[in-house]
């Protein structure tokens, strides 16, 4: 994506660009595989009319469209983190640009299926204080444990603070006594 730099503000640092993973694109695939299936069959069935001919071809010819959408969808959109923002762009023909501050994420969670697994991706489920956000859940990602690390680097800094709160006291202990059985 070319014009990512429009999205972007000028003191912006881009930590990573990726598009989704191809595994994203396998139920469209199959419904296409169904489709043609279907269309093949009314093709076959319908031989000797040439109207429900007609209506299978057109409908072969919509699959195909359709299943190109898709697919020029997916290789449009981004999904993009910064040192200050997280941003997923898509759409074809209205641009989407969904953005959550990394100051307002609360929770993140990496999930992988056994078949992401398999082929290396995951899913994010970005949560934020208060309301519920556009950019919550990004299926599909590719390299998900590096993408995992990276975002939690951004949020948590190499060096991790400490909370005083969860560190003893240590100016108003005393040693414990020893407690001896009696015999």
């Amino acid at each position: 994506m070319a014009n990512l730099r429009r999205y972007l503000l000028s003191s912006e640092r881009t930590i990573f660009v990726v598009r989704r993973h191809g595994a994203a694109l396998a139920v469209a695939a199959a419904k296409l595989a169904l489709f043609w299936t279907v269309g093949l069959f009314a093709l076959w069935v319908f031989n000797g009319v040439e109207l429900l001919r007609t209506i299978a071809l057109v409908f072969l010819l919509i699959t195909v469209g359709w299943f190109a959408w898709m697919v020029g969808d997916w290789s449009l959109e981004r999904f993009v983190v910064t040192d200050r923002r997280v941003l997923l762009i898509s759409g074809i023909l209205t641009r989407r640009v969904a953005i959550m501050p990394l100051i307002k994420v609360t929770d993140l969670t990496y999930e992988q299926s056994l078949f992401g697994r398999a082929f290396d991706y995951g899913a994010f489920v970005i949560e934020s204080a208060g309301q519920r956000q556009a950019l919550s859940r990004v299926d599909f990602l590719p390299q998900p444990n590096l993408r995992y690390q990276q975002v939690s680097a951004l949020l948590f800094g190499n060096r991790v603070d400490i909370d005083p709160d969860d560190l003893p006291d240590m100016r108003h202990t005393e040693p414990v006594p020893v407690v001896r059985r009696r015999r």
